[in-house]
């Protein structure tokens, strides 16, 4: 952080400046809250993230360029609820104000015996009526930030709104088809709750919190237990971890892995999940296509 610090107190001096005339810059913790502050902000803001498309975000750490960036930054945005822990000392240095886009969201708690039990689970964005939250959130943020966009943002947020209830919509009658019995979403990393409380899923994983890339044999002999006792027939892992273990446990219960699933981040724009609502779509079908009966995998 001393190297960060060190970083800030330069900027001035690297001739790294914006036009007097650019729009504000709205920095983001990460792409996919990004996305939704372009959708809410259109051309009367600049909005970049710091992490990169199909970056690991629960341990990043901030570069020197990072709180380059954060010096020029008019606002900056974060989601809470524990994801970004990188971001409390990052935010201390850069000289913007920040806001929590989870604020007003019911924390669903992280299950289970670890250190994280009982914690807030803070994959909210996964829920399209959470996802309302964050557009407001934005949306008050950035009338604050430019009062004279008060009309365009609340007309951006309302339309941006629309959609995602439309898409919400779409995923909820894309599970319909998935029996009761094999409503089970097994996945490397505990970031479904607030979906599966959405679809009815039951939820397993291997860990809660991205921390390790590999399960544990505890972990994997924990989910294998599930997947046989509920003869799941396929299971997922996120993009931005390795899947060797989800495919261990599918191999053991004598199950598939049925596809990546898209969370944390969103892919880059020739990619299959460029946006959130890309991201919501891809990841019911992939869903829907791996717990589906037999007959319907192939339709």
């Amino acid at each position: 952080m001393a190297v960060l610090a060190l970083a800030l107190s330069g900027c001035a001096s690297t001739g790294t400046t914006r036009p007097a005339d650019a729009p504000p810059l709205v920095l983001t913790t990460f792409t996919v809250i990004a996305d939704m502050a372009r959708e809410v902000g259109g051309d009367r803001v600049e909005v970049a993230s710091i992490t990169k498309p199909g970056a690991e975000i629960h341990g990043y750490e901030p570069t020197p360029s990072d709180l380059k960036k954060a010096a020029h930054a008019d606002l900056v945005l974060e989601n809470g609820l524990g994801l970004e822990r990188w971001f409390e000392q990052f935010v201390d240095l850069a000289d913007a104000p920040s806001a929590t886009l989870t604020d007003g969201v019911q924390p669903v708690p992280i299950g289970g015996g670890s250190e994280y039990a009982g914690k807030p689970n803070p994959h909210a964005w996964m829920s399209t009526d959470n996802a309302q939250i964050y557009v407001e959130n934005i949306r008050r943020a950035l009338t604050k930030l430019d009062p004279a966009g008060a009309a365009e943002f609340r007309r951006r947020a309302d339309a941006y709104a629309a959609r995602l209830r439309a898409v919400g919509d779409g995923v909820r009658r894309r599970l319909q088809g998935v029996p009761a019995e094999r409503r089970v979403l097994v996945s490397c990393e505990g970031a479904f709750s607030y979906l599966a409380r959405d679809l009815g899923l039951r939820e397993a994983y291997l860990w809660p919190v991205n921390a390790e890339q590999e399960g544990t044999p505890q972990q994997i002999a924990a989910a294998v237990e599930v997947v046989r006792r509920r003869a799941v027939p396929g299971v997922f892992c996120e993009s931005t971890v390795n899947p060797k273990s989800m495919e261990q446990v599918a191999d053991e219960a004598g199950s598939r892995f049925a596809g990546t699933l898209y969370v944390d981040s969103l892919s880059a724009a020739d990619g299959p999940v460029p946006t959130y609502l890309d991201l919501l779509r891809r990841d019911a079908e992939t869903i829907a296509r791996g717990l589906a009966p037999a007959a319907q995998e192939t339709r």
